[in-house]
């Protein structure tokens, strides 16, 4: 079971997929308190309850580009509080950055294939929920390419970088120095570097802050 049973309203115009993923969130012991199948649709239900978790696709009807990326940008601007995990097939540029340009966690995106591990898919919504923000690895690599060399990233050393964008994909120190079979002490190290390199507010969540500004460029 959860640490928590999270209300969510869910946006995907595939019936088959949007079925699926709604038996999955139950399982887990979730609320799927709508199921919608377009962007309009998705505004409309959250501004009339706002519930805990919007999870949505990013092409939707009726144009089937950026529809769902643009709802959930709204709703961030709007509903700041609202957890806001993307499903896509793909790398959406347009909206994205509006969508993280906030101060607060509380946001994912999600390659769709993530979706089929299952345990993966289920841990990542969580930490969304909790004010995280987990982004796919494909992502944070396309993400990495487009990178500003003039941007606040270009104080950080490579490895710095490094463990910054495992922070990204939602890793624990513990998880980040396995990966890069080095000491979790050599890890708060390099994080403590990068908060301070970022030179963030300490009123804030580093981690998360830290992240943003990863994923902004």
């Amino acid at each position: 079971m959860p640490t928590r049973r999270l209300s969510i309203v869910l946006a995907e115009d595939s019936l088959l997929l949007r079925e699926g993923l709604a038996s999955i969130l139950d399982r887990a012991g979730h609320e799927v308190r709508d199921a919608v199948g377009d962007g309009d649709a998705l505004l409309a239900v959250v501004r009339k309850n706002p519930p805990d978790m919007v999870i949505t696709d990013v092409r939707m009807p009726p144009g089937h580009s950026d529809e769902g990326l643009r709802a959930a940008a709204a709703i961030r601007a709007e509903l700041p509080a609202i957890g806001i995990l993307v499903l896509s097939q793909y790398v959406a540029d347009a909206y994205l950055s509006s969508l993280l340009e906030t101060t607060t966690g509380g946001i994912g995106y999600l390659l769709k294939d993530r979706v089929g591990h299952v345990t993966e898919f289920l841990e990542s919504l969580d930490r969304v929920a909790d004010g995280g923000t987990v982004v796919d690895p494909e992502v944070v690599r396309q993400l990495l390419a487009r990178r500003r060399n003039d941007g606040p990233l270009s104080a950080l050393t490579p490895r710095e970088l490094e463990v910054l964008a495992l922070m990204a994909e939602g890793r624990v120190n513990g998880s980040i120095a396995e990966h890069l079979v080095v000491s979790e002490a050599a890890v708060r190290k390099h994080v403590g570097n990068i908060f301070a390199k970022l030179r963030l507010d300490e009123g804030l969540d580093r981690r998360v802050s830290a992240v943003l500004t990863y994923l902004r460029g």
